[in-house]
């Protein structure tokens, strides 16, 4: 057991507190009530304690995000994954995609990789938690900044924004956003809409929440109630409907065909990398081979992507005799839905997964963190999301829950901050300190003797 593990699993370290919290997110007049709000709409949102890292762990991590990138820009690999793709991700504006997440559980043999969501949530929240739990304490500062820059990581999503939209638009001036999904205002994430907003106009771009249905297509333009008078330059996509097929949605689909509003993530980048089948693709070692792909690249793609193959009938037999060792998700799914563990199948639910749609793939255990629940050490199940832009990680964060997949109904569980340990607290001379003086141990593992910070 590494020293990350052991710190997950044996210290009971509470490094939140709320009005830390309060002071990251009400950072706006305008914002003023937000946490006191979640509170009470979304009790389990925030995890009091963070999650710690190997740094080696961590280094795979980026390797097989930067390996998978490599392999996405390949002509073969584009060609293969858009042959199934809708007409709208058969075209190619320029930008990449904001806030690319890659789910990842981690094990004794290093990370793997669960998924990869083009329009991955919480960047904005995880953000500012994580500055809430450095401000812990000195020690809690030092992790956490050798982690990520986070006092920093606003103006990176800031410039990521931008350079989505000179990679369409080139050195014109960007104006005016528009952050939109369907009713957003009831969305899960509509707190982070929120936050998005009065980010974009802290650094003077007009911005906008506004109900996907309600746009306009005239004129050659895209316009929406809430930017009265203005054209919406970029519009931050927050649809589900990620082939934007949906008839409610026709006016933002012909503003994006023909090229006349920026749209992040759009269709492109979800047939490319999060259509599930792309994952079948990116553990063929042959095929990867076929094309040229490095050893190391495919190596590395051998121990980090989990078998996968697509469900169908003629080899029902066999999936349903292994169910107990397999995960079946919908090839368009998001956010765990309709994703099913086998030995939770009944046989109903095993009829629709048959009827198209599925893959299934090798069912990879979830690490664990020890946190403090009402007093008592509990174990919850942990993955790590990394927000990445054009195959860079901007920020790790850690979500912890009970159950089948991830979510956010869980008592002491929800975003966790991800603290990855310097090389020297692994040392064989070093010291570690825990982050705080909260950092209770739990009598019945066995870890490191910690003085007070």
């Amino acid at each position: 057991m590494n020293l990350a593990e052991t710190l997950n699993l044996g210290c009971l370290c509470r490094t939140l507190n709320p009005d830390r919290l309060r002071k990251q997110l009400e950072t706006d007049p305008c914002l003023q009530g937000m946490l006191d709000g979640l509170a009470t709409t979304h009790p389990h949102l925030f995890s009091e304690t963070a999650v710690f890292v190997d740094p080696g762990m961590r280094a795979t991590l980026g390797q097989a995000i930067a390996a998978i990138e490599r392999v996405v820009a390949l002509p073969a690999y584009q060609q293969l994954a858009l042959a199934h793709a809708p007409e709208t991700a058969q075209h190619h504006f320029g930008p990449a995609g904001v806030f690319m997440g890659y789910d990842f559980h981690l094990g004794e043999d290093g990370p793997r990789l669960i998924e990869i969501n083009t329009n991955a949530g919480g960047a904005l929240l995880n953000a500012a938690l994580a500055r809430a739990h450095r401000e812990c304490c000195e020690p809690m500062q030092g992790l956490m900044d050798a982690s990520s820059d986070l006092p920093h990581i606003n103006q990176t999503f800031v410039d990521m924004f931008r350079a989505e939209w000179q990679a369409q638009r080139g050195t014109q001036a960007l104006r005016s956003i528009l952050i939109t999904d369907d009713a957003p205002e009831v969305q899960y994430m509509a707190p982070e809409f929120a936050l998005a907003r009065q980010l974009f106009l802290a650094h003077g771009i007009t911005a906008a929440v506004g109900d996907a249905r309600e746009l306009q297509w005239k004129d050659g333009a895209l316009w929406h109630p809430a930017l009265p008078g203005v054209a919406v330059d970029l519009v931050y996509n927050r649809l589900t409907d990620f082939s934007l097929s949906e008839p409610a949605h026709e006016a933002l689909r012909s503003a994006y065909v023909a090229g006349a509003a920026v749209v992040t993530p759009h269709p492109r980048a979800h047939a490319l990398f999060a259509d599930k089948r792309n994952l079948i693709t990116l553990g063929d070692d042959a095929l990867l081979a076929s094309w040229g792909v490095s050893a190391e690249d495919r190596r590395i793609l051998q121990a980090v992507v989990p078998h996968t193959e697509l469900v169908t009938a003629d080899h029902a037999d066999a999936l349903w005799a292994k169910r107990r060792q397999l995960f079946f998700k919908p090839v368009a799914g998001y956010g765990a839905k309709a994703a099913y563990r086998g030995d939770k199948l009944t046989r109903g639910v095993w009829a629709d997964i048959l009827a198209g749609g599925f893959i299934a793939q090798a069912l990879v255990p979830p690490s664990e963190r020890l946190v403090d629940v009402d007093g008592v050490a509990t174990r919850l199940k942990l993955d790590i999301r990394a927000y990445t832009f054009r195959g860079q990680v901007q920020l790790l964060a850690a979500r912890t829950y009970t159950g089948q997949t991830t979510n956010f109904r869980t008592a002491g569980g929800g975003f966790s901050p991800v603290v990855v340990l310097p090389a020297m607290v692994l040392g064989v001379d070093a010291s570690p300190r825990p982050p705080h003086a909260d950092c209770l141990p739990s009598s019945s593992l066995e870890t490191p003797t910690w003085s007070p910070s």
